[in-house]
Formats: C-alpha cells, structure tokens, sequence
C-alpha cells in the first residue's frame, strides 16, 4: 500500500482540471494519483491519458456522497486525499502530509490552511479564512489533538476546516467515509463524526492549498437554492440549543458573500 493517494473527482468539462492535475504530478514529494467521475466524456479520459493517471468510471447518477466515496474506495494508500477539480494543490503538500504522519502516527486527519482564488488571481487577504484560522487554534496543541473535545472545537462555529485540504488515514478510518445524509454540510457533518473517533486532528496552519471561488462552484449553487442554509441550520443545532443556533446563523450567513 503506497503511503498517499490524490483521488481526483472530476465532474463534466471542467476547465480548471488540467491545472489541478498539473499542480498534483508537481509536488516535491511523488505521490500516486488517480482521476474518478461519474460524467464520463473524451475531455476527462483524454487528460487521463495525457497525465498517465489511471481512470475509474463510477456508472451510476452523479452523486457528491457517492462519488467522493467511490474516489476514497478506489485509492489504495493509507492516506488518500479526495481533490477538487477547481482547486491546486501547494507544492509541498504531500511532503508536509508525511512529515506531520512520522511524528504523529494516530494521524487520522491532515488539513492546512488555504488561499482563495477568484478570477485567476490569488485574494491577499480574505476574511473568512482569516475567522477560520482563528477557530482552527486548538488544533496547534497537537499534543492534545487527539481529544475528542479539541477536534469539536474546531467546529462548533462553523466549519474551519476546508475540505479539498483533507487528507483522511484510510488505514484507520476504512470505508465508507461519508455517510452523512447532506449534501452542502456533507464535509462538516463527516468530520463531526470523525471528531468522535479514535485518532489525531493535525492542521498545518500555512496555505497547502490554493481555493478556487467562482459561478459554477457547487456551494455557490447550494447558497442560491438555500440548502446551505437548511443544513448548516441542522448542524449547529447538533452542537448548541435553538436559541444559540439563530444568533450563529444570523453571523455565519454573513459569510455567504464570499461567492457573491
């Protein structure tokens, strides 16, 4: 079993995928990579071919859930990390995923910080990943990032950690991975039952990634369509009473801009 996966999940004619993919074959640290969709077209298979990466076809209705758990199915490492298409991924991400596994191996987290891409150009300073670092403190005591109360934490305002950053220990976690009914809230509410479990949280708070923002970004949609609202809703109401839940959600929705 190699010791890290990129699975890349590719849906339609992305034109952002190429560069994802260029920015995974470039790390200072080799790791293996696979391409998974459940939209199969000549665009995808022929940057399959183009890279070298092996392509799994998932032959069933494209599916978020079932598709992120189908690329984490397929990879066959201890680590694997489900990337974005629209996403690029920082040089040394697989070398500072393996350094931090050395030194802590309960490992079953690895996450970092981010910086926001709008219209091809990086964001200097971008407010709500400011917030997020400051919620992502507890996760600098790795010595206690093995408490189930320290990994809440980090979630109880939101969710601090960005998903396509993730890099989940298989090994230790098996499969499936995600089993949380939401769609929008699916990463927060999957590392809200990780939190429970057995294991270390470790963030790397530098940018490992750099974050795409644009209009046909899935979470834009779920804003637009409320479904955003609707399960972050449900999510803070595991975490804190109803009275509690409309003061966060009055605040947190001020985030939304981000994809304005």
């Amino acid at each position: 079993m190699k010791p890290h996966t990129f699975a890349i999940c590719a849906y339609k004619d992305s034109p952002y995928l190429e560069s994802c993919i260029r920015s995974i074959k470039t790390q200072s640290v080799e790791s293996d990579v696979i391409l998974c969709t459940s939209t199969p077209s000549t665009y995808i298979s022929g940057l399959a071919d183009q890279y070298g990466i092996p392509l799994f076809i998932r032959h069933e209705k494209s599916s978020i859930r079932d598709d992120w758990n189908f690329a984490y199915n397929m990879a066959d490492a201890t680590f694997v990390t489900i990337a974005h298409q629209d996403d690029l991924y920082q040089k040394d991400y697989v070398k500072n995923l393996l350094d931090c596994y050395g030194r802590y191996p309960d490992m079953t987290l690895f996450t970092g910080g981010y910086v926001v891409v709008k219209k091809d150009k990086l964001v200097a300073f971008e407010p709500v990943e400011f917030i997020k670092r400051i919620l992502r403190l507890p996760l600098r005591l790795r010595f206690l990032s093995h408490l189930s109360w320290i990994k809440k934490s980090v979630l109880l305002f939101g969710n601090s950690i960005c998903c396509p950053a993730c890099a989940y220990n298989k090994v230790q976690l098996g499969e499936p991975l995600f089993t949380s009914p939401y769609h929008f809230a699916l990463d927060w509410d999957t590392l809200y039952e990780l939190s429970k479990l057995p294991g270390r949280f470790i963030c790397v708070e530098k940018p490992i990634l750099y974050y795409r923002v644009h209009e046909g970004a899935a979470t834009k949609a779920a804003i637009e369509d409320n479904s955003r609202i609707k399960e972050e809703t449900e999510m803070f109401k595991k975490m804190w009473p109803g009275s509690v839940v409309k003061v966060l959600m009055h605040f947190y929705r001020k985030a939304y801009h981000e994809y304005e």
